[in-house]
């Protein structure tokens, strides 16, 4: 099993995030990954505007290819799917939700904290050409409904055992099969969360710069707890929570904090802020926010990991300034990590950042093992 040792950070970083055609990909720990790159990466020194790159977790090695013919690529020119926004009654509680596609394997997408299922516009409609696609927003985020924290007493409500809980149900009622996991950022330890729980659902899971709980509890010296501790109390108890809370849900900071994580700034459109905004003004939404910021216990991705029986799959903007890249490659040394890609200047949210290197991914991952069960089905 790795180990994830890593230095004390002061308690002022917050470490969350406010928050077609079949690719030629292969991934595997013993070849290099061929992933085709589109245009856009012509932009980047170094990489040739007509061709792939090649990435892989046990080499340094770069290598270019040709892209495919336009023939070879015009079942992407069509039309695009209609994408439906949800309700779904859990446990008496409104959950909002996104589908679209009607066919193929069945992938949830999972956001990261602050977010919502809106973070993954530019994915739906291009992965549910081929596959049946839902994003879920997370009770407490979004429009789902965002209880008050202080009426469960001391039980804590927002953790990733609700959060889990919460997938896997969602699986099992709206789903109505297992699917594959694609999870940006605090989504991530959800989406291994709800496998460990329910390992017969998840078929697979994406996990794209996944958070690395740098201020859980664990991770601080001895002397810094209590310090934790106190401010946490302090943004949960007194009205400097609140006060936070105001400075932070605003257009300004909002566009600020997102031209932080994303290595591209010309990608936090007007759009963006307002879909990450608009549902951090919905009531609830402060006690939210400071309940979760507070949460310093639960799971480390370190040690759901070793518990996972499906094949995970590590992306990771290399430009992410919150989860550095020298942290998280330490995660594709897990057994149950296929392989680490490194996605070349890009930030926290690969996903929305990067759209067009992130779908082919997943479509790839996607299509290897659903093929790979397949044939394991027939063969029984």
């Amino acid at each position: 099993m790795a180990s994830t040792t890593s230095p004390a950070l002061s308690v002022s970083k917050l470490d969350f995030p406010f928050l077609s055609s079949q690719r030629n990909i292969t991934f595997s720990k013993e070849n290099l990954h061929q992933v085709k790159m589109p245009s856009r990466m012509s932009k980047f020194s170094g990489f040739e505007s007509n061709g792939y790159i090649l990435f892989s977790s046990l080499s340094g090695q770069i290598g270019e290819g040709s892209f495919p013919s336009p023939e070879a690529t015009a079942n992407n020119n069509a039309p695009e799917v209609q994408v439906q926004s949800r309700i779904w009654n859990w446990r008496g509680y409104s959950i909002r939700y996104q589908h679209a596609g009607n066919s193929g394997p069945a992938l949830v997408l999972i956001h990261g904290f602050g977010a919502n299922s809106d973070h993954w516009r530019k994915n739906i409609p291009v992965l549910a050409k081929s596959h049946r696609v839902y994003s879920i927003d997370l009770i407490g985020y979004g429009y789902s409904d965002k209880p008050n924290p202080r009426q469960f007493g001391e039980s804590s409500f927002y953790t990733f055992e609700t959060w889990g809980t919460q997938l896997n149900d969602f699986c099992i009622d709206v789903v109505k099969d297992e699917a594959f996991f694609i999870c940006n950022s605090i989504g991530g330890l959800v989406g291994l969360q709800a496998a460990v729980m329910e390992p017969q659902l998840c078929k697979g899971i994406m996990l794209l710069n996944i958070s690395l709980r740098m201020l859980h509890i664990k991770k601080q010296p001895w002397y810094g707890r209590p310090l934790i501790r106190s401010f946490q109390n302090l943004l949960r108890n007194t009205d400097v929570g609140k006060y936070f809370f105001k400075t932070v849900a605003t257009p300004e900071s909002v566009r600020n904090i997102l031209c932080q994580c994303y290595h591209d700034t010309s990608q936090v459109t007007e759009e963006l802020v307002q879909k990450i905004l608009l549902p951090g003004l919905e009531p609830g939404a402060v006690d939210v926010f400071l309940e979760f910021i507070c949460y310093s216990g639960g799971p480390l991705p370190e040690e759901l990991l070793p518990q996972v029986k499906c094949p995970v799959l590590i992306g990771w903007g290399e430009k992410d300034p919150w989860e550095p890249i020298e942290l998280g490659r330490a995660y594709g040394k897990f057994d149950s990590v296929e392989d680490f890609v490194v996605l070349p200047n890009v930030g926290h949210c690969p996903q929305d950042e990067a759209p067009d290197l992130v779908n082919p991914l997943v479509e790839s991952f996607v299509a290897r093992h659903a093929a790979l069960s397949a044939s394991i089905s027939t063969a029984t």
